[in-house]
């Protein structure tokens, strides 16, 4: 990409072409049922140091 090309570029038409020209349909395919906003999240808890929080993770989170 050149800076001749890109300034070619800009003055080159642009082709607008219709959905319906193409055969393609363009109505929705999904409906939105309900939107709403997520809950909201309760307060952090700070940990002294790193072996408090392995024991947090091991016995209340169980994620190790």
């Amino acid at each position: 990409v050149t800076l001749p090309n890109i300034m070619k570029a800009k003055k080159k038409p642009l082709e607008v072409i219709k959905p319906d020209a193409l055969g393609v349909d363009v109505a929705p395919r999904i409906k939105t049922l309900k939107v709403s906003e997520p809950p909201k999240r309760g307060a952090g808890v700070k940990v002294p140091d790193v072996a408090t929080l392995v024991a947090k993770l091991k016995n209340e989170a169980k994620v190790i």
